[in-house]
């Protein structure tokens, strides 16, 4: 681990606390009584936060908010000391406290103390700083194994299965296996069980220079681990995997999760107040006592060692694992202090700590064993750069010079070379007398043997060394240097073979003396002999190559990658290298490759290694192989007889056959055996099919039973009547032939055979695909009406079909028809969209419309209802404001206006009175004022325009509007300040005047009941909605309305009904008799003037008292309610359309069908049925 410092900087007063932007690209420190925010990639100081009058001790940036917003004060909750340090758990729910007098308390987020922690140390050890580890991964190897020593090794094959039990090995130094250590005694005392089951550990540093680790429950985790020094902060790093530490000993050091000491990140002159890391990332930043913020790069290397398939390599900085490439078995050896060095060799692993170097052995020769011991302790400290062990050495490398010293730590050899060590390796030997290979930065390569003191060198090039390996045969060398350049040598005529671009490692095949792979540039590539290098992806360094399989090093892990030598095969038998084809095959090939060597090797006349061939395949009949060699000769009739005496007729019909040589074929046919007559005709027919004659092998074909073969022919050529009359004489059974020809038939544009054809296979499928590929809707509907299942199958194609063809309306309701909602809303989405565009708002409405119906069609599902029924009303509301202001755009644009002053007067109103906040798209406030501003003028509402006016002044006024706007503003202020009474709404429930600007909405003032608009001229309609008293069926309200029976006198009298949410007007019958009096209209007049809508409730006796004629119901299918309307004015007309439920002025709804044929809301045709 090394700390690189990226910038530095001072503040005139402590620091004394530091928090990160969640995002990490900004850092918000306190010093003194100001909060200084700092650019985290350069140190620069971005802004100073003024405003706190007294010292910030505190800073952090707010995740999820502070408290809910609706909470509108913040709980308090005393406690039993003075509170030093806080921290939540991961999710929020715990928060632990640190107290002055050192006791930990642990509470839920309601304030609660669930666990009381009381230290050692009591009121000597204040808990100065806590932090909850923000992984919450059960740590069971630290836990249950903190008390033993670092030597002991806990095995686990293939580590990535363990059980949720862990069941491990321990082995002691002395190699015997450990006794199995006795369960802890539990502790009876009342613990919460939810506590016990979380993993959440909590980390705490306290005055009493001691750092430890609770669970949850407030179970100690292990020991205290002394410091020496009073801790002032501490937080965790990378995710919870080290511990930063900082305090008295100004300095920050980094530690294990589990408290052991690594190494310092940095040195200070002051105490260390604060110290946080970066949020994912491997930065560090430092605040001290004096002022000082220090910015640090954590740089992690990789330690490890490789030796053939074994891999070692350091886990969390003080652990070592080893794996075994092949059998993916891992070793885990706990070392429980920082792991500096790692080498491995054969049976021997050395591991350098701090203050000692750890030999450990396996414990038998078997070759898939992974249990260790250890062999020596070297108890002395060292300094080096490399670490090399050997079966009775180890070797360090310091810059220039090499020691070898033995296992007891005595150095018995010492090389000096002449420049800086870049690379070195074990190449093998007898004990005691290995070979090192090792190379320089001068660009020197030399052999070492550790019972040698004199070195050997083999050669010297012009670059630096990156990568060394030797063959196997030990004769030529592979280097890569400093260029990225792989180069490789003759060690015994120092000559250069080859060289390739792109490399930084290369490695030799251990079983083939002329392979070796090297890696570069995201590549892989295998180099055989001098043949072009196979390239193929792979990410990585290559440490290893052994027969097929090719050891990558990618970031921290190692993995075997199985390579096919298929390439360098084919390589050499390319150039007719059949045996060194044969040894690359050896290391492993496909089957079809071996078959392809032996064959090749056959037509090369090289039977030697096509036996070869033969025998790894397990063939052993020499009479097959002479005859497989005579048949290579040309002896054709020699390869026919042995092929006979040696069982295997079938060859010498396939040859002859293959040949061509049918009459000679015919003798091998043996008992007439049908299968083979069969074959024997079928290649005779393949000939007469290569030699250019159809029409023969179709025949030919055809009595071998060979049926998809002629069909393939007929179809090829385009024989439509040969296709047919093999259709028709084929069996219904044989569907794959059938279906070739219904193929080709429709293909050559005979979609009639075709039809004719599925429908002999009885594929009704096909025969819908079919109809619907060549466009024939008829067949295709007159089908579904027969089969419903198919409904889907035809009318999605049939709408797209119409949508490609521009007839998007028909599209939609297809779609529809189909079941496919998704794309019928879509299609209306998007038609939508295209009005709103294009201005076309009459069409945003109706679109709009049919949105609204197609989600209420959709809302009958329960699952989807809630949404559904969101979207019904939404767009309902969008469709009702495009209606409307189409008439606003149509005047504010042309230069006619066919409606009357007073609709423009009444649409503006509603438009002006419906706008949700977020003004919906293409609707322009503008135009809404400017036309109510120029309505109101004309009509007399003065007061009314002059607000239009001003509303117009805060808004962006287009060009051409301007010149309007201003000179009406100006000529309005010679009007009078109110507005005419003749334009005033009135409320036709209580009677009541409502203003032309109505801050309520399109409600009346006083009563709170929605006005009901024409949807032509968007006058107020003598309507009052009412609701039906609880229990009231719609069809019964309907069967009492329908009644119209004259009843007795009666009284009825209001009862008024508030709860909660709501209140009821209710009509409540008595039997006193109180005149002629209609019973609704008797209660309507009433002065409410409270704050909240009182519905009006019927009962039956008041059903029974209106006329048919008097009451418009809207008939909502499900599952919305039917709505009911009282007509106020009888002797007015009003017509409610049957499909969209508008309601309309009698005298406006007929014209209006007249004028468009259909209703002017939903384009419901006057002739067509309601729904």
């Amino acid at each position: 681990m090394r700390a690189v410092l990226t910038w530095r900087d001072k503040a005139e007063h402590c620091i004394n606390d530091i928090a990160f932007k969640p995002d990490g690209t900004q850092l918000i420190l306190a010093a003194g009584s100001r909060l200084l925010v700092y650019d985290t990639s350069d140190g620069t100081l971005l802004q100073p936060l003024k405003g706190h009058k007294d010292t910030v001790y505190c800073v952090a940036y707010a995740k999820d908010g502070l408290w809910s917003p609706e909470q509108k004060s913040v709980s308090k909750h005393k406690s039993s000391s003075k509170i030093i340090c806080c921290s939540w758990t991961n999710d929020g729910q715990y928060l632990a406290l640190g107290m002055f007098n050192g006791i930990i308390s642990i509470r839920n987020k309601n304030g609660e103390e669930k666990v009381k922690i009381e230290r050692p140390g009591g009121s000597l050890s204040p808990i100065w700083s806590i932090c909850w580890n923000p992984s919450s991964r059960w740590e069971s190897f630290w836990m249950n194994r903190e008390n033993e020593d670092a030597e002991d090794v806990i095995v686990n094959r293939y580590i990535q299965e363990i059980p949720s039990t862990l069941k491990s090995a321990v082995y002691s130094s002395q190699g015997s296996e450990a006794e199995e250590e006795e369960p802890e005694e539990e502790d009876d005392s009342p613990r919460d069980d939810n506590l016990e089951e979380r993993n959440d550990i909590l980390a705490v540093a306290d005055w009493g220079q001691k750092v430890s680790f609770y669970q949850l429950s407030g179970k100690q985790i292990g020991k205290d681990r002394a410091l020496n020094f009073d801790p002032c902060c501490i937080s965790y790093f990378t995710k919870g995997e080290y511990i930063l530490l900082g305090g008295s000993d100004k300095q920050v050091s980094l530690f294990t999760k589990d408290g052991v000491r690594l190494g310092t990140v940095g040195e200070q002159n002051s105490w260390v107040w604060t110290c946080q890391a970066k949020p994912d990332s491997n930065y560090v930043v430092v605040g001290c006592q004096d002022g000082t913020i220090s910015f640090y790069q954590l740089i992690f290397s990789t330690v490890h060692g490789l030796y053939k398939d074994r891999y070692a390599y350091r886990d969390s900085m003080t652990d070592v694992i080893v794996q075994h490439l092949i059998t993916e078995q891992k070793v885990r050896i706990k070392c429980k202090e920082l792991v500096k060095k790692i080498a491995i060799y054969r049976n021997r692993l050395a591991i350098q700590l701090p203050e000692k170097i750890l030999i450990y052995e396996l414990y038998s020769e078997d070759l898939s064993d992974m249990h260790y011991r250890v062999k020596e302790k070297i108890i002395k400290k060292f300094e080096c750069n490399l670490l090399v062990v050997c079966a009775n050495h180890i070797i360090l490398c310091q810059e220039k010079r090499l020691q070898c010293l033995s296992f007891s730590g005595v150095k018995e050899r010492e090389w000096q070379m002449e420049s800086l060590i870049r690379y070195i390796k074990v190449i093998g030997g007898p004990p005691g007398r290995e070979g090192l290979l090792v190379g320089l930065k001068n660009g020197q390569i030399l052999k070492i043997f550790v019972d040698n003191l004199f070195a050997i060198v083999l050669l010297k090039q012009a670059t630096a060394v990156r990568c060394l390996d030797m063959s196997a045969s030990r004769k030529k060398l592979a280097v890569v240097d400093e260029n990225d350049t792989c180069l490789v040598y003759d060690i015994d005529t120092k000559e250069l073979l080859f060289q390739e671009p792109n490399a930084n490692s290369v490695a030799w095949n251990t079983q083939c003396e002329d392979m070796l792979c090297f890696s570069g540039g995201g590549y892989l590539n295998i180099k055989a002999s001098t043949f072009p290098v196979h390239r193929q992806k792979l990410q990585g360094f290559v440490v290893g190559y052994n027969g097929s399989k090719i050891f990558c090093l990618h970031v921290f892990s190692i993995s075997a990658v199985e390579v096919p030598q298929s390439a360098p095969m084919y390589q050499y038998l390319d150039r007719k290298l059949f045996k060194e084809a044969y040894q690359i095959a050896c290391l492993g090939v496909t089957d079809t490759d071996w078959r392809e060597l032996a064959m090749e090797a056959l037509e090369g006349l090289d039977f030697e290694t096509a036996k070869k061939e033969r025998k790894k395949r397990g063939e052993t009949n020499n009479d097959l192989f002479l005859a497989d060699v005579f048949s290579y000769q040309g002896k054709f009739h020699e390869a026919a007889k042995l092929y006979k005496r040696s069982g295997h007729e079938n060859l010498a019909l396939e040859m002859y056959t293959d040949l061509c040589m049918f009459e000679y074929a015919k003798d091998f046919l043996g008992s007439g055996d049908p299968k083979e007559t069969k074959m024997l005709i079928t290649k005779q027919a393949d000939w007469a099919r290569n030699i250019k004659e159809p029409k023969a092998a179709v025949e030919m074909y055809i009595s071998a039973g060979e049926h998809v073969k002629a069909i393939e022919i007929c179809g090829d050529h385009g024989w439509v009547d040969m296709l047919i009359d093999i259709a028709r004489k084929l069996d219904k059974a044989e569907r794959e032939p059938l279906l070739l020809c219904a193929t080709y038939l429709k293909k050559l544009d005979s979609p009639g055979y075709a039809a004719e054809t599925y429908l002999k296979m009885g594929d009704l499928k096909s025969l819908v695909q079919l109809h619907v590929e060549t466009q024939r809707w008829d067949e295709a509907f007159a089908l579904g009406e027969k089969h419903p299942e198919f409904k889907d199958d035809i009318y999605m194609p049939y709408a797209q079909w119409l949508a490609e063809n521009d007839r998007f309306e028909e599209a939609q309701k297809a779609f529809h028809k189909a079941g496919r909602q998704r794309e019928a809303v879509q299609v209306l989405e998007q038609l939508t969209n295209n009005a709103v565009a294009e201005s076309r708002f009459n069409d945003a409405a109706y679109y709009y419309w049919m949105l609204s119906m197609q989600c209420l069609d959709i809302a009958q599902d329960p699952a989807q209802k809630d949404t559904m029924l969101g979207k019904f009303y939404h767009f309902q509301r969008l469709a009702e404001l495009y209606h409307g202001y189409h008439a606003i755009h149509r005047h504010t644009e042309d230069p006619f206006s066919v409606h009357r002053p007073e609709t423009l007067f009444n649409i503006s109103r509603f438009l002006l009175h419906s706008l949700p906040k977020d003004t919906p798209s293409g609707i322009s406030k503008v135009k809404i004022l400017f036309t109510l501003a120029k309505q109101s003028k004309a009509l007399g509402a003065y007061r009314l325009a002059r607000h239009a006016y001003d509303k117009l002044r805060g808004l962006y006024i287009p060009a051409r509007f301007q010149k309007s706007i201003e000179l009406g503003t100006l000529t309005i202020r010679a009007k009078p300040f109110h507005d005419s009474e003749e334009l005033v709404p009135l409320c036709y429930r209580c009677s009541t005047n409502n203003p032309l600007l109505n801050n309520l909405g399109n409600v009346c003032i006083n009563c709170r009941q929605p006005f009901i608009f024409s949807a032509s001229s968007y006058d107020v309609l003598h309507l009052v909605e009412f609701y039906l008293e609880e229990g009231i069926t719609d069809e019964e309200a309907i069967s009492l309305i329908d009644l119209e029976v004259l009843r007795p006198k009666r009284d009825d009298r209001q009862l008024e009904i508030a709860n909660n949410s709501s209140q009821i007007l209710r009509l409540v019958e008595t039997k006193d008799s109180i005149g002629d009096e209609d019973p609704f209209t008797a209660k309507l007049s009433f002065e409410q003037g409270g704050s909240e809508f009182v519905p009006v409730v019927v009962s039956r006796l008041v059903l029974r008292s209106m006329s048919r004629r008097d009451v418009l119901i809207k008939r909502w299918p499900p599952p919305l309610r039917w709505q009911y309307f009282r007509s106020l004015l009888p002797d007015a007309s009003i017509t409610m359309c049957p499909s969209c439920f508008q309601m309309f002025h009698s005298e406006d709804y007929e014209l209006l069908v007249l004028q468009h044929g259909c209703c002017p809301y939903c384009r419901r045709c006057k002739d067509d049925p309601g729904p």
